[in-house]
């Protein structure tokens, strides 16, 4: 939770939102690159028996999951442990100008990462923005959540205009390292109209439910 630890950029008069937002991205990604592998291998494996447990993923059929990028919390531990139970897994396509779509998960070896600084994407056929309502669940990645249910993405804005396709009532839950979850009474992460909040976050330490689900 919140600590004089976290990055956290206070807004001066006249900033713009999307300011405060993109200086506190650099901050978290220049943390993120001091974790070293074996740390990185560590929090994979955590977060897998983390997010396995959390009731909507272990009764989920299909769940909208992603494949991490190097500095993110690792997914390859929980892609496969939701592989193995059958789980049909939809990973995002950014496709042209961030088009959205997503594919089936057809193992490791499907993967291919189709532009610098893109996340690994599958190699299969398309299904479409509109697939995103089969999951039961979406896992989402984040570079920061607070506790209304807040979410700090990459700025392209995917996630937020992907989950309108979400099917309603699928609960989101964002990703992130522990000392990424902030505390919304104290320390309130940049907010806008137009951003979704999530419903819970989970990390290798655990998770729980943040925003109105927490109520």
């Amino acid at each position: 939770m919140s600590s004089a630890a976290q990055p956290y950029p206070h807004a001066s008069e006249g900033d713009e939102v999307e300011e405060v937002k993109e200086r506190l991205r650099r901050a978290v990604r220049e943390a993120r690159t001091a974790r070293s592998p074996r740390r990185r291998e560590a929090a994979a494996t955590a977060l897998a028996d983390v997010v396995t447990s959390i009731p909507a993923v272990a009764e989920a059929q299909c769940v909208a999951v992603y494949a991490a990028r190097p500095s993110e919390p690792g997914t390859v531990p929980l892609l496969d442990a939701l592989a193995a139970r059958g789980v049909r897994l939809l990973l995002p396509v950014l496709g042209q100008g961030l088009q959205r779509d997503w594919a089936e998960y057809a193992g490791a070896e499907d993967l291919r990462e189709r532009a610098p600084g893109r996340p690994p994407e599958p190699g299969g056929p398309t299904l479409g923005a509109q697939a995103l309502a089969d999951a039961d669940v979406v896992l989402a990645p984040a570079l920061a959540v607070d506790t209304s249910g807040a979410r700090l993405g990459q700025g392209g804005g995917w996630y937020d205009r992907a989950l309108q396709h979400a099917r309603p009532g699928a609960p989101v839950v964002a990703i992130v390292y522990p000392e990424e979850l902030y505390d919304a009474t104290s320390r309130p992460l940049p907010r806008e109209p137009h951003d979704r909040l999530v419903d819970a976050v989970a990390t290798p330490d655990g998770w729980q439910p943040v925003g109105p689900a927490a109520g």
